[in-house]
């Protein structure tokens, strides 16, 4: 069969925009820079407890051992930024409120790509006939973002997450195929003398330019990390108990982003303004059904617990605070029981602080 790959490459842009993605790019798969930096990152340790990220060793930079024949890799984005949500320093100014990352407020956004990149995929066989195509969205051993910006969705900021000139509130999604189509050119950089995000990161995660410990990032620690968080950076998590989202915030550019188009990005649950009490009294089968459909739940019960017990000892000596604290403090998991001392200690010493001598 004789295809015009030419054609069929600004068929592909056509049918992303119908399908919804805010942009659609062909990437080549030639990883082999992002390779050297990854397993630098791996040897210095800074992936912490993910050892999935080590697992799969080579395999995440090489796109065509991964899925043998793959040729080019179509990138999509997808902006997730709700218009409706309480503004974020209103919410991270207020300690009893529970701040989540914006990406997480709505539905989970994996099967939602992942079905536009299926639908995708046929639109294209129905030009080439049966071929190998495989979507992808945060679902296998991927280099994302250096793929993205190898095929011009937008350059690796200083935070080490992808930016472009209408801001880097969007979600990433592939699919890999094996057809010779033109790829798109990278984009340049534009970052320039800017270091916003690394003075603002609350726990300096960001320990230099494109470089990110994620030990100590939030999101790593409230979402990833399965243990106890270490006590020199609890006091720097404040009231964000579900990733975190300083570096976007503060970046320049997200004065230009996109408010998303996507209704399921919009907060469920008022969750862009919860009190920490109300969700703390969320039982094992209320998060299950609160979280239905959301990302969130990935992190189980226990993880909740422990991330709000942390934001509740950060919130100032408030009764209210305390007590629901106490109801927790012989919960069954050992993590949460610590986290809760930690917190109730925390509060009894602000109250007796406050208190007139």
């Amino acid at each position: 069969m004789s295809v015009d790959y030419i054609q069929l490459t600004a068929a592909i842009r056509e049918w992303g925009d119908e399908l919804g993605f805010s942009q659609t790019v062909i990437a080549p798969i030639d990883l082999s820079r992002a390779e050297g930096e990854l397993l630098a990152w791996l040897d210095a340790g800074y992936h912490g407890e993910m050892a999935f990220m080590a697992r799969h060793g080579t395999l995440r930079s090489r796109p065509d051992a991964l899925v043998p024949g793959t040729q080019r890799v179509i990138c999509v984005r997808l902006d997730y930024l709700p218009g409706d949500a309480a503004p974020i320093d209103e919410v991270l100014d207020r300690p009893p409120l529970a701040y989540v990352s914006r990406y997480a407020l709505g539905r989970d956004y994996h099967k939602l790509m992942r079905k536009r990149l299926g639908e995708l995929a046929r639109r294209i066989e129905t030009v080439v006939g049966p071929r190998s195509l495989r979507p992808f969205v945060d679902s296998a051993p991927v280099l994302e973002k250096p793929l993205a910006a190898l095929g011009g969705l937008g350059w690796r900021g200083k935070h080490t997450n992808l930016v472009s000139r209408t801001g880097s509130w969007f979600f990433i999604g592939e699919l890999f195929v094996d057809l010779p189509l033109p790829v798109d050119s990278e984009v340049e950089a534009h970052c320039g003398d800017c270091h916003r995000c690394l003075d603002l990161c609350p726990t300096q995660a960001i320990i230099a330019p494109y470089r990110l410990d994620a030990r100590r990032c939030i999101s790593y620690l409230t979402i990833e990390h399965p243990g106890s968080i270490p006590e020199a950076l609890r006091p720097l998590i404040g009231n964000r108990i579900y990733g975190c989202d300083d570096c976007q915030w503060v970046c320049p550019w997200n004065r230009f982003a996109t408010v998303s188009q996507v209704a399921d990005f919009s907060p469920r649950k008022q969750l862009d303004r919860a009190h920490l009490i109300d969700l703390f009294q969320w039982d094992e089968a209320t998060f299950l059904r609160h979280t239905e459909g959301s990302a969130i739940r990935r992190i189980g019960h226990s993880r909740w617990l422990r991330n709000i017990a942390l934001a509740m000892g950060n919130a100032e000596g408030d009764p209210d605070l305390l007590r629901a604290l106490l109801g927790r403090r012989h919960h069954p998991d050992p993590i949460v029981r610590e986290q809760v001392r930690w917190s109730l200690t925390r509060q009894i010493s602000t109250r007796r602080n406050a208190s007139p001598h």
